[in-house]
């Protein structure tokens, strides 16, 4: 594992004990990048004679990046990463560009209101993002890596994640 990348899930770990908060995560997560890639994905480039959306160019450096902290992690996020521009695409084939845009808010609403509840309510700590900019790029790998841990592999992550802490009583 990539020392940075060691480093830098062990603090993200920091803001993300509690169960729920992680499990609004990967909805916040998940809307966000759909939300991102609806309006990108209507438009496209010709690269070498290969027409690429614009939502594939932008994703593109991060998910190198993703791969280079780390290959496993990166090579999951690849391939969920694939099937959600699917997803975007099957979507923008039935939507108009009205209902294109109403979906894309609606889908920004429900990512930031579940990345901002899990932390004000369940994990009663502000988002890592606000005082680490960069662990807006680490969320998507901290949600792969709690998975893969989940399903029992990489006991490498699972030394750095550990077991979730119970939720504080309210």
């Amino acid at each position: 594992m990539n020392p940075y990348f060691r480093r830098l899930l062990a603090d993200y770990v920091e803001y993300h004990r509690d169960p729920w908060n992680c499990a609004m995560h990967v909805l916040g997560i998940l809307s966000l990048f759909l939300a991102s890639n609806l309006p990108l994905g209507l438009w496209f480039i010709t690269v070498l004679g290969v027409q690429i959306s614009m939502a594939t160019m932008a994703l593109t450096p991060a998910l190198i990046f993703w791969l280079a902290l780390d290959f496993e992690l990166g090579a999951v996020i690849v391939g969920v990463a694939i099937a959600l521009l699917a997803v975007a695409t099957m979507i923008l084939n039935h939507l108009t560009t009205a209902g294109m845009w109403s979906l894309t808010a609606v889908l920004i609403l429900i990512g930031v209101s579940s990345l901002f509840i899990g932390h004000l309510v369940f994990e009663r700590r502000r988002p890592a993002a606000v005082d680490h900019p960069r662990h807006l790029l680490i969320g998507p790998m901290f949600v792969t890596a709690k998975l893969v841990v989940a399903l029992g592999f990489r006991p490498d992550l699972r030394i750095i994640i550990g077991k979730p802490h119970q939720a504080s009583p309210r």
